[in-house]
């Protein structure tokens, strides 16, 4: 399935762009996963965020996170698939989209990711390398991988 990709700064969402971004994102994370923690967390400003619809519903939604200090990198953060959507390879379509505007884009030289532990093998398809152990976060047992990036 090809998709058609949107990619907004924060200033160039509408309202109703970013209500079903948090919606979907507090429907996957706070709801289906059982996790109650504040998803709304300070960070959509500066992010990009990139998303695709199918049928006029959004199908899959992730942000560009930059660094917060100059020794940090560009992160791919709050990946998500609606669930009526998954097992049809928009997650891996989504990943090389947002691989790609950070590579190409914004001359990005390594990425950045907090991955749910089940989907670093996932993750590990792109290139990415575990970076520390297995961790709780929120209960939910996530690992910190980065990629180095080689031209694409």
């Amino acid at each position: 399935m090809v998709m058609d990709w949107v990619k907004k700064t924060f200033q160039e969402l509408t309202k109703e762009e970013l209500y079903t971004i948090l919606q979907k994102r507090v429907d996957v994370f706070v709801v289906e996963q059982e996790c109650p923690y504040p998803e709304v967390d300070g960070r959509d400003e500066e992010c990009l965020h990139i998303w695709s619809e199918f049928d006029g519903e959004m199908a899959a939604y992730c942000r560009i996170v930059p660094p917060l200090q100059e020794e940090d990198h560009y992160s791919i953060g709050r990946v998500l698939i609606t669930k009526k959507h998954r097992k049809q390879g928009i997650a891996r379509e989504m990943m090389n989209v947002a691989i790609d505007v950070l590579v190409r884009e914004m001359g990005v030289k390594t990425i950045a990711l907090h991955g749910q532990e089940h989907l670093r093998h996932f993750y590990a398809s792109f290139g990415f390398k575990e970076v520390s152990d297995v961790y709780l976060e929120d209960g939910i047992p996530h690992v910190d991988m980065l990629m180095e990036v080689e031209e694409r």
